[in-house]
């Protein structure tokens, strides 16, 4: 129902009829819902090994794959009992091109080190850009690429680069252990899902500094403000440090939001980018980050962007890619999804949603995946002579 309506969300809460938001617009229908069956829903998703993990903490982030709609799902704990927000991702494969993105954001990526940040507020994108990022280097580039997310939002198939995906609560205790094997896992790009505290800042810093080009999310409203939160969120004391590294690694801060387009009848990221140049880095070493507007005001010989500007360039183009298009450059084929629940039969009246979680079967976790024989489980890539391709082409091929 949610995904007829072109929602982008579905809340359930015991008690109440279920709500979608469409268009950034609550809307509530049906019969209220039973608390017994969401609480049956919650189980059922959860599964028995992370069902302690959510009397704990009284909540619990997962995603999946339903109805053939990629979903991030929080199931909490409330006054009424179990309920559940959802977020319906998309159902192609995210690029600049498809997400109507300005073409030069997709020259950040050239780039081999330092840090870009996405930032914006609750459901501005954010994700589906950084995924659009991942998505043209693994296209065009043999680098090896992790990505630290909770959850796993993007499932991607290797296609040139070669791709590892680490789930928080799943595959790694924590960003901050994540982000420390990461420096001994040899990558050349990392995608850190959200900056929540200062250690994982610190490491994802670092990692900037350290020779990798590393891609992280942060909420803010502009782009000078997502740098000044990052600084802000280190002690005092130090922050003239955090400022110096932050001078010398960013390569890009993108700030956006979305706006309706009514003749479109799409969503389209409105956004404002920093670029780094002499004076933003002079700004950013003394944390005059209130003098950040001004230089992009005046910079757009250096690719920075105001909203205005932006938007100007939004009402003067003239194609646009709409939700079912194709595009030359996708891939044939797509990676099954680890964890796709399937009904045998169309989506039942929303009332009874608990029949998502108990009408299909979840394929087994990856890690306890092997390569079969014959490459049905075979990560697929595609070969190339020499270099990274053909070294897997050949391991491939063994028995």
């Amino acid at each position: 129902m949610a995904k007829a309506n072109g929602a982008s969300d579905l809340h359930l809460e015991p008690g109440l009829p279920a709500a979608v938001r469409v268009r950034g617009t609550l809307r509530a229908s049906g019969a209220p819902i039973p608390g017994k069956v969401l609480l049956e829903a919650a189980q059922e998703l959860i599964g028995n090994d992370g069902w302690h993990h959510f009397l704990q903490r009284q909540s619990y982030d997962l995603s999946r794959s339903i109805q053939g709609v990629r979903c991030r799902i929080n199931v909490m704990q409330t006054s009424r009992g179990v309920g559940m927000a959802v977020r319906l991702l998309m159902g192609f494969t995210a690029t600049v091109e498809k997400l109507n993105l300005h073409p030069d954001i997709r020259k950040l990526i050239s780039n081999t080190t330092g840090l870009i940040i996405i930032s914006g507020s609750t459901g501005s994108g954010k994700s589906s850009t950084m995924a659009a990022l991942i998505q043209e280097i693994n296209l065009v580039e043999t680098r090896h690429i992790v990505t630290i997310e909770s959850p796993i939002e993007y499932l991607f198939k290797p296609y040139r680069a070669y791709i590892r995906q680490r789930e928080v609560g799943r595959d790694t205790p924590s960003f901050e252990q994540a982000l420390i094997d990461a420096m001994r896992e040899d990558p050349d790009v990392l995608m850190v899902g959200e900056m929540r505290d200062p250690e994982t800042m610190r490491l994802t810093l670092s990692a900037a500094e350290t020779g990798h080009l590393v891609l992280a999310t942060a909420h803010s409203s502009s782009a000078a403000e997502a740098l000044q939160r990052v600084v802000a969120a280190f002690p005092s004391e130090i922050q003239s440090g955090v400022c110096a590294q932050l001078a010398d690694c960013l390569v890009a801060v993108i700030c956006q939001r979305l706006q309706y387009r009514p003749d479109l009848k799409i969503q389209v990221p409105e956004c404002e980018i920093l670029m780094p140049g002499h004076a933003v880095k002079s700004f950013i070493r003394r944390g005059e980050f209130f003098k950040m507007m001004s230089a992009m005001e005046t910079g757009a010989n250096d690719g920075m962007w105001t909203y205005t500007r932006y938007r100007t360039w939004l009402e003067a183009r003239k194609t646009w890619h709409t939700p079912g298009e194709k595009t030359e450059e996708e891939p044939v084929g797509e990676l099954a999804a680890m964890d796709e629940v399937r009904l045998p039969q169309p989506a039942p009246a929303i009332s009874k949603p608990s029949s998502i979680a108990r009408s299909g079967k979840v394929a087994p976790d990856v890690r306890s995946t092997a390569p079969a024989k014959g490459g049905e489980n075979t990560l697929e890539i595609e070969p190339e002579e020499g270099g990274l391709e053909a070294i897997i082409s050949k391991l491939k091929t063994k028995p």
